[in-house]
């Protein structure tokens, strides 16, 4: 059987990042587990992550979504997590600006940005963190860069034992590299999130909670990945309180 990966538009102005090649397109009676994700997709583009109608309409959406994911158990893992061989070394430059997905989601996300006279990294901004709440100045150097961190929305290690083991390593590239995937956030959260799925961790700013749980939907729908029964009912439970 075919495994269909779907591109839409990413949420964070990153176009070209996500997957080429779909076998099908949206709306194909054909593809019916992917009904939904288009505007689950493009709700999240201006999701404001706030209680309300757009959290409603969103949780609504992802409950959708959600409906057409398989859930499975974790694939057993007891070797190593070889994260570079796996997902590729570091952070990739996939539209080949020279310009690398960290750099351009911290130009993205972070206002205030002062770029450095490469064009591409930046050496200072403000990170407004929708998992934390808190304002972080951001100034890049030794001590300071890794104070904002890249978070994968969907852990890394959680999408290799629920369905990225039979992705192809472009496959894998491209879902560490999916702006969809990424958020900009303080180094305590990242740390204390690790590889966790929603029933393990959620952002501390219960407000985002929502718009967190749909882009872990959409890039599982996305990425034909599974969720596990735990995770789908923590997903309910987080959306259902949207609606």
């Amino acid at each position: 059987m075919t495994r269909r990966i779907h591109r839409f538009v990413a949420p964070f102005a990153l176009a070209g990042l996500l997957l080429t090649g779909c076998a099908a397109e949206f709306g194909d009676a054909a593809a019916p587990a992917e009904s939904g994700l288009p505007e689950l997709a493009e709700e999240l583009l201006d999701a404001p992550g706030q209680p309300g109608p757009e959290s409603a309409s969103l949780a609504a959406n992802a409950l959708e979504v959600l409906d057409t994911i398989p859930m499975a158990e974790r694939t057993e893992w007891d070797g190593y997590f070889q994260r570079d061989e796996y997902f590729g070394e570091g952070w990739a430059d996939l539209d080949g600006d020279r310009c690398n997905t960290r750099q351009e989601l911290l130009a993205e996300h972070l206002e205030d940005v002062a770029m450095n006279r490469d064009g591409c990294r930046v050496d200072s901004g403000v990170l407004h963190d929708p998992y934390t709440g808190q304002t972080v100045e951001f100034q890049r150097g030794q001590d300071t860069s890794d104070d904002v961190q890249i978070d994968h929305v969907v852990a890394l290690y959680n999408a290799w034992r629920t369905g990225a083991q039979d992705l192809t390593q472009e496959e894998r590239l491209q879902l560490a590299n999916d702006p969809l995937n990424l958020q900009p956030t303080v180094d305590w959260a990242n740390d204390e999130k690790e590889s966790s799925d929603a029933s393990q961790w959620l952002p501390p700013d219960e407000s985002y909670q929502c718009t967190y749980v749909a882009r872990q939907i959409a890039v599982k729908a996305t990425y034909e990945l599974w969720v596990t029964s735990a995770e789908d009912a923590a997903m309910r439970e987080v959306l259902e309180d949207c609606v």
